[in-house]
């Protein structure tokens, strides 16, 4: 009998199914930790990587441009509005090029006292197909940015359109980062495997995204609302078996657009009065981190 094939496969973490997790509870003994992760983000002019309103693959020009853009100078400011209105607070994916081109934007989350994760120089590049010591160059290069800016450095890392390397969880664990967002493989926090040491994985959607359902899979906003109500009743409800991890992605340029704004504040504000809203931790994900941080080992799949 010919020898079974192996399918190429990673070693970063275990298959681990969820009925044979160990329970635990987020700090107050909730259940549910719900996070609003925003993208800003800054892209080059006629050139680079950007998604078009119209038409996947379309060339880069100044009406694409300036549909990005849009989302700097208007969406991100009304959403900062909505989440003060609520009473929520949020995360932000930040392009290191930022604090150069549209430093208002990162004095505004300052005063928020929101979360800057890193999210890359621009996403108008990403890191596939760069060396090792590139990519450690420009992954060096936003941590540096951030810290100088924030007093500190970011503690989490989202990679521009959620790409990485074979060296990204490596290099990142070496910076001193405590979390990535870049594998949208559970509703827990996970451990990675990496050459220093662990890292956690966060998690963070691929389908609860505004990018992938309304420009990719060409879903309206209504349809995007609804699966945040839906999402939150069934993991409100699931939440009492299993701790989960509930994330939101938004982008200014997509739900900073008014006709869509609308339908998100009241999906927001469903979940923020619902009933059973007794059971959620309204968080950011450098605080589920550091929570994970402090839970004991072996409590979590990898640990």
């Amino acid at each position: 009998m010919a020898e079974r094939p192996l399918l190429p496969q990673h070693n970063r973490y275990d298959y681990v199914p969820l009925p044979e997790r160990k329970d635990y509870s987020w700090p107050g003994s909730k259940r549910l930790a719900f996070c609003i992760t925003t993208n800003v983000e800054w892209f080059a002019f006629g050139a680079g990587l950007g998604h078009d309103p119209a038409k996947t693959g379309e060339p880069q020009t100044h009406r694409n441009y300036a549909w990005r853009d849009y989302g700097n100078r208007i969406g991100i400011w009304r959403l900062f509005e909505l989440f003060d209105e609520l009473k929520l607070p949020a995360a932000h994916n930040c392009n290191s090029l930022l604090y150069e081109y549209a430093p208002q934007i990162m004095a505004a989350i300052r005063k928020r006292g929101d979360e800057v994760v890193a999210h890359g120089r621009s996403n108008a590049e990403n890191l596939r197909g760069l060396w090792q010591p590139d990519e450690e160059r420009l992954l060096r290069e936003v941590t540096d940015t951030i810290a100088a800016q924030e007093g500190r450095p970011p503690r989490g890392w989202m990679g521009a359109g959620a790409y990485e390397t074979a060296n990204t969880p490596d290099l990142l664990k070496e910076l001193g980062y405590r979390y990535l967002m870049d594998w949208p493989m559970d509703d827990q926090p996970v451990w990675l495997r990496t050459r220093a040491g662990p890292i956690l994985s966060v998690p963070y959607p691929i389908e609860l995204n505004d990018a992938q359902a309304v420009i990719h899979r060409k879903q309206d906003a209504s349809q995007f609302c609804d699966m945040i109500v839906q999402q939150f009743d069934e993991m409100v409800e699931q939440c009492v078996r299993h701790p989960l991890v509930m994330n939101v992605s938004v982008h200014p340029y997509v739900f900073g657009q008014p006709f869509r704004l609308r339908g998100l504040r009241r999906a927001l504000k469903y979940c923020a009065e619902h009933a059973q809203s007794d059971r959620v931790w309204w968080t950011r994900p450098g605080e589920i981190a550091d929570f994970c941080y402090q839970l004991p080992l072996g409590t979590m799949p990898g640990s």
